[in-house]
């Protein structure tokens, strides 16, 4: 059994709209025990894969992430990290609300061009950054992030999502 704690807010997304996306997760597998007050949800199933995997569902939910993006974490070739923009920044949520900003970008332009150029879906949520995506794609959104976190330009990164994006459509057409 596992437990994952998310915020009270989310709480609502996990479950959906008459209990659809608890019921979509549930059909994978796994039993969800959500404490709709508190946040708090267990996670049971006979197969440890699957509930890791859930676990990772309903992490994802509650950083921010739409079920339909989360529930991508079922694949096996989609994975999940979160970066906390703490610890480049610190604690002072004015440091955080403006590296957030450069994340995001004017009418989440920048958010945007990091998701076209690697496959990988984005979320901001409170002094979180959640990357879904295939491993190739997450790395990249990673190195565009943690770029942004510790002040780069934002032509630096665009450049690189670039140069990135070229190699990956190499590699996958198998000419490099």
């Amino acid at each position: 059994m596992r437990f994952v704690k998310i915020p009270a807010e989310r709480v609502a997304v996990l479950i959906g709209k008459n209990g659809e996306v608890k019921k979509s997760i549930e059909e994978q597998g796994v039993e969800l025990n959500i404490d709709s007050k508190s946040g708090d949800v267990s996670i049971k199933s006979d197969d440890a894969v699957k509930e890791l995997d859930a676990q990772n569902v309903v992490k994802a939910i509650g950083r921010g992430f739409s079920p339909q993006n989360a529930m991508l974490l079922f694949r096996d070739d989609h994975y999940f990290e979160l970066i906390d923009m703490r610890d480049y920044v610190g604690k002072r949520a004015k440091h955080i609300h403006r590296v957030a900003g450069r994340i995001i970008g004017k009418g989440g332009k920048t958010r945007a061009a990091i998701e076209h150029a690697t496959g990988a879906k984005i979320s901001v949520y409170g002094t979180t950054v959640g990357v879904i995506g295939k491993v190739d794609g997450i790395d990249v959104a990673m190195k565009a992030i943690e770029m942004l976190l510790s002040g780069s330009n934002h032509s630096t990164v665009y450049h690189f999502l670039e140069k990135e994006r070229e190699r990956m459509k190499l590699e996958e057409f198998g000419l490099r």
